[in-house]
């Protein structure tokens, strides 16, 4: 999800259907300037080259772009300034700012930290930075993917322009009938365990800037303000960040991606292909004993640059082809991917063919999420739940609306059906919801008909 959608979300999580964020991309500016063009060609075409200026970019148009690209309702940090009001005189702010970026002596403001609630009873701690401070990182972050852009590896999707979670499901389903073998990793706390000191290492080798690296290190090395706690730790890209992902690419470009096309593949024996969103990857393999290898010395290339993979989650998993005579049963395993389960199915025609359908976890809260709203918010007007619940609905089949996936889209719009109900019905004992009043109501209010939003595969 973009970090941007992370601060605004921080205060609460609705439902977890709005993971349909995850296809969100990341965008240039429209009206771009010649400078960064030339940046972006010479990048392109000098994918070794070391950029030694680049700190005059972040002039007063770079910056007046960063903050046209904020979120409307981006959440405030801890001085309280919304959009809004810092738009109010935005030309002077947007001056003032320039100034202090060039003489030096700009300050990043401590980060305000919420907690998000995940699935499994824990929370995501999100840094939330003040307007002026998201502009600053918005304009880094223009800068440094004009340079980083051209030298990410195909395998890469998370947070790239013109790319999305649905393209990584895609390259998946175009090599995945051709391995025997997964490896699903998962990184525990990715974000809050970069080594900065080697992610500035990483960035020399690019950027040879030292203003705009000491910029970056001011960006790095900001207190979090938790309540009225006060904190200054010592490694990690706060997650909320509008830079995190970015430099979080970097640091995984360095660690896995490069590491896997120059070191891994030219040492096995079968073919094997790696696909990334951020930091969830996962790798096939053509043959059992190659993945073996690779997870023998997978967790300790990781902990050489400080990450650590989940005992648990972190496997190796059966995922070959059920043969052609096979007319029933399941394929040897699934595994999970970006909120999918990948699984084995039969076509029409007969055929084994690579499936995806919502992940049980990921189904359970939201369908507890719908329930929730349906409880909390049943004294408003039914036109009012008909729209929220319309566009909760409609997030969800945005990103899990794929081929073969209807069962459980059907399954999340009957369950809000008979949550919608249920809640309707204890408003009042006046005028109970019985079930063929409530059918009237739908013929009025229809809950969305869950349909097919994306083709993975055409077949």
């Amino acid at each position: 999800m973009a970090p941007e959608a992370g601060g605004a979300k921080a205060a609460r999580v609705e439902d977890e259907l709005r993971e349909g964020n995850m296809t969100v991309t990341q965008k240039t500016g429209p009206n771009m300037s010649p400078k960064l063009a030339r940046v972006i060609e010479r990048a392109k075409r000098e994918p070794e080259a070391q950029f030694l200026s680049l700190a005059h970019l972040l002039d007063q148009e770079t910056l007046g772009r960063a903050f046209q690209r904020l979120r409307a309702n981006a959440a405030v940090g801890v001085d309280g300034v919304s959009k809004e009001q810092y738009g109010l005189e935005v030309e002077s702010n947007i001056a003032k700012l320039h100034g202090q970026l060039k003489t030096m002596s700009y300050r990043h403001r401590a980060l305000r930290r919420v907690h998000i609630p995940k699935g499994d009873g824990k929370t995501r701690p999100i840094g939330i930075s003040c307007i002026e401070d998201k502009v600053v990182q918005e304009g880094l972050r223009e800068v440094l993917e004009a340079v980083y852009e051209p030298l990410f590896r195909e395998c890469s999707y998370g947070f790239r322009r013109g790319r999305n979670a649905h393209d990584a499901l895609r390259a998946i389903d175009g090599w995945v009938g051709g391995v025997s073998v997964i490896l699903e990793a998962d990184i525990k706390s990715y974000f809050d365990s970069i080594d900065r000191k080697m992610l500035m290492e990483m960035l020399r080798q690019r950027v040879a800037d030292t203003s705009l690296l000491r910029l970056i290190g001011k960006c790095l090395h900001v207190g979090i303000l938790d309540g009225e706690e006060y904190s200054e730790p010592e490694q990690g890209t706060t997650q909320g960040s509008v830079l995190s992902p970015l430099l979080g690419n970097v640091y995984l470009h360095h660690v896995l991606d490069l590491w896997f096309e120059r070191d891994v593949q030219p040492r096995l024996r079968g073919k094997a292909y790696l696909v990334r969103y951020a930091d969830d990857f996962v790798i096939g393999f053509e043959r059992q004993d190659d993945a073996e290898r690779v997870m023998g010395v997978l967790r300790q290339r990781f902990e050489r640059f400080g990450l650590t993979l989940h005992p648990e989650k972190t496997c190796v998993v059966p995922f070959g082809r059920p043969p052609w005579g096979q007319s029933s049963g399941k394929g040897p395993s699934t595994f999970d991917f970006l909120g999918f389960t990948h699984h084995w199915r039969r076509t029409q025609r007969g055929a084994w063919s690579n499936g995806l359908k919502t992940r049980a976890a990921r189904l359970r809260r939201a369908i507890m999420s719908v329930t929730d709203y349906c409880r909390s918010h049943r004294h408003e007007s039914v036109k009012e739940q008909h729209a929220a619940l319309t566009r909760r609905l409609e997030g969800h089949y945005n990103y899990f609306g794929v081929n073969g996936n209807m069962r459980d889209l059907r399954r999340l719009v009957r369950a809000a059906e008979r949550a919608w109900h249920k809640w309707l019905s204890r408003r009042g004992q006046r005028n109970p919801m019985i079930w063929e009043r409530f059918r009237a109501l739908l013929r009025v209010y229809p809950l969305p008909n869950p349909t097919i939003r994306v083709q993975i595969w055409a077949r």
